[in-house]
């Protein structure tokens, strides 16, 4: 279970949106309570030119509870819904994307193993590890059509400066959601 949110964190809203509401939609976990000044981080504003991006401030409180309503009201002419999440929340995001079979057309995650402590070298093994571990529900998403995957890992690169997981927010973790939706 994650830890009480630290009071400045979850300061601000609960969800901060940008971009077209009647194309794609990405609804990303932010467990670490970025863009409470309700303006999405800068690295991922240009995803806004042709997608609505729901950036979820977990910390916040009500954002899992509105991420799973904007999950749940998709399929009603939604052309894709992406669901992006990391480390502390990928378990919550498999959970969310189960309860509603066939809403996202990806579930795109990062360092989805450093719930704990994890080195930065032994990330990429650790996720591959914790993906066997949930095979039963990432089969049964797969099954329904949701593209499940690690998009980004943590590595022993001076790019990253800190541990896993990446923050959502980084360059590689959006180019990797970029990428993985066709907008490369």
């Amino acid at each position: 279970m994650p830890a009480e949110p630290e009071p400045l964190r979850s300061e601000g809203p609960s969800v901060v949106t940008a971009g077209d509401p009647a194309g794609p939609k990405v609804i990303v976990l932010d467990p670490a309570g970025a863009a409470k000044h309700d303006e999405l981080p800068a690295t991922w504003r240009p995803l806004t030119g042709k997608r609505a991006v729901f950036w979820c401030r977990v910390p916040a409180g009500g954002a899992l509870t509105e991420a799973d309503d904007l999950l749940g009201d998709a399929g009603s002419g939604d052309p894709e819904v992406a669901v992006v999440a990391s480390g502390p929340f990928a378990a919550e995001a498999l959970q969310l994307v189960e309860r509603h079979p066939g809403a996202a057309t990806h579930l795109l995650l990062v360092d989805p193993a450093s719930d704990a402590f994890l080195a930065s070298g032994d990330a990429a093994k650790a996720n591959d590890a914790w993906l066997a571990e949930h095979d039963d529900v990432v089969a049964k998403l797969r099954e329904a059509g949701t593209d499940v995957r690690v998009v980004a890992s943590s590595t022993e690169g001076p790019q990253d400066r800190v541990p896993p997981p990446l923050p959502l927010g980084h360059p590689d973790v959006v180019a990797a959601v970029r990428a993985a939706l066709g907008d490369g």
